[in-house]
């Protein structure tokens, strides 16, 4: 029986991402929908990044890791959203074997990263509110880069166990994948390995990449609460609670989607594909607009930009 599950493993070339299960009329409008938010997260996100880059009053650890954190949401969105519009016009749906492999492993890279990068800013804000005076000192540029390294190196290798644990199953049953891109959940549902094995390692690799940086955030912003309840002005608390409350609602998002898509009995297909949209496009869309709403240097850098880019204008339209 095993050597028959080997063989069939061998002979799959591609699967089959069925996508959202709704009427074909639907797919237009699907598509259109798809297209605007990865439209908006390429803006937003690109946006992001060039405001801190440009702008020296941004050269901050706390616009370090926003521009990463900007980074990670582009690149793990563009790793799943144009797959996903091609399909909506493609009859067959299929993704080659190589292909899954890769999106599999990219998306997994960058969603863990993602999450060690959330308990960096956690730190960051945790020194910045609780030790104004060391926070130059303690956060220094060397330390930043290694928190940031060490949050892609962590993706890295949490995402090269993930893959090959995953793809080292045989899939002796269906080639189609009920999701609208690769992921562990629903390749496990058309594969006919014993996964006894399988769900104690990935159970223990999960522990180990969730629960270090759960305790970084919470710990973080116990401390941060307890530090900002104790200040006396009003005025005070206020700003001290505006700079985490964004950064909170993201943790708040990414990680319940996360929580609900991969610990929660799977026996409901249409909601976690819901739950996964929560985090591979509406969380890279929200971020950049939570973070430069709510935040005046970046409302400044802005500015600053736009109105260099009309004085430009206005002097070319003035020459011609």
């Amino acid at each position: 029986m095993g050597d028959r599950g080997t063989d069939n493993h061998s002979e799959v070339t591609d699967f089959i991402l069925v996508g959202f299960r709704v009427r074909p009329e639907l797919h237009i409008l699907l598509f259109l929908i798809f297209l605007l938010v990865y439209a908006m997260i390429l803006l937003g996100n690109v946006g992001m990044m060039t405001i801190i880059m440009t702008d020296p009053r941004l050269n901050t650890p706390m616009y370090f890791f926003l521009g990463n954190l900007s980074f990670i949401d582009l690149f793990y969105s563009s790793v799943i959203a144009p797959k996903a519009m091609i399909n909506f016009w493609s009859e067959s749906k299929s993704i080659s074997f190589a292909g899954c492999v890769t999106q599999l492993f990219l998306f997994a890279l960058f969603i863990v990263a993602e999450g060690f990068l959330l308990a960096a800013m956690a730190y960051d804000r945790f020194i910045a509110i609780c030790n104004p005076l060391l926070y130059s000192s303690q956060m220094s540029t060397r330390l930043c880069i290694q928190l940031v390294a060490g949050s892609y190196i962590c993706g890295c290798i949490s995402s090269v166990l993930q893959t090959s644990m995953v793809f080292t199953l045989s899939f002796c049953g269906s080639r189609s994948i009920d999701h609208f891109y690769c992921d562990t959940r629903p390749l496990e549902r058309i594969s006919c390995s014993d996964f006894f094995i399988y769900r104690m390692i990935s159970f223990f690799l999960s522990s180990i990449i969730i629960l270090p940086t759960i305790i970084v955030i919470i710990i973080s912003y116990l401390y941060i609460v307890s530090t900002v309840l104790k200040i006396r002005s009003s005025e005070g608390r206020k700003k001290a609670f505006s700079t985490c409350s964004s950064h909170l609602g993201v943790v708040s998002v990414l990680y319940g989607a996360v929580f609900f898509m991969y610990l929660t009995p799977d026996r409901f297909p249409e909601l976690s594909k819901v739950a996964s949209l929560c985090y591979t496009l509406v969380t890279p869309m929200l971020n950049p607009l939570i973070y430069s709403l709510r935040n005046k240097d970046v409302k400044e850098a802005l500015r600053k930009i736009l109105g260099k880019k009309i004085l430009l204008l206005n002097s070319i339209l003035t020459v011609t």
